[in-house]
């Protein structure tokens, strides 16, 4: 009976429109592809935001640029370790996205997550990271940010963590890979 009751509640949420499949993407990089699985039910304006970048190429063409490990943030009280790419030339990007934290979406900051890099709440463009381990001080609640709101994760890697943790232990000056790592291309996958 209990399975007949979850099922009942999957199929009219579908029915409503309110249960959404989640979106696979592939980054193909110059050293190796990521597929990415991101959440529409639970963060829409995060998602829509990074499939606008997707559908209209914006990505394509840009890097990976930043990697933040344990040894190179000297000045940070809380480390984190993240690569950090989709740096769209300034002047192409799309407006700011709202802020959908962790609290509302209930997508943690954990080993793949994808995620929304900001200064500001609403700040948010194009710049996405992805998490290498486990990151909690990124959640809603975390000390990175002072104001405490955390970042937008919105999917996560399931496919290609090994290319992310390449892409994380290359060369850097400070945290800017001496090499940034080409992002080919973003494409919705089936």
């Amino acid at each position: 009976m209990k399975k007949f009751g979850l099922l009942f509640v999957a199929v009219m949420l579908a029915l409503l429109g309110l249960a959404q499949p989640p979106v696979k993407c592939l980054i193909r990089t110059s050293m190796g592809d990521i597929t990415i699985e991101l959440y529409p039910d639970r963060a829409p304006l995060t998602v829509a935001n990074f499939l606008k970048y997707v559908e209209t190429h914006l990505y394509d063409g840009t890097h990976f640029f930043r990697t933040v490990r344990m040894d190179n943030q000297p000045d940070n009280a809380v480390k984190i370790e993240v690569i950090q790419g989709g740096d769209v030339p300034q002047g192409r990007e799309l407006p700011a996205v709202i802020h959908e934290s962790t609290l509302k979406t209930g997508i943690l900051h954990k080993d793949g997550t994808v995620s929304m890099a900001r200064k500001e709440l609403g700040t948010a463009t194009c710049n996405f990271f992805i998490c290498i381990h486990d990151q909690p001080q990124l959640d809603y609640g975390g000390r990175r940010n002072p104001d405490g709101q955390g970042f937008a994760a919105f999917g996560k890697v399931i496919a290609g963590m090994e290319t992310v943790r390449r892409i994380h232990q290359l060369p850097a000056d400070g945290q800017i890979l001496f090499q940034p790592v080409m992002i080919i291309s973003v494409t919705r996958i089936p």
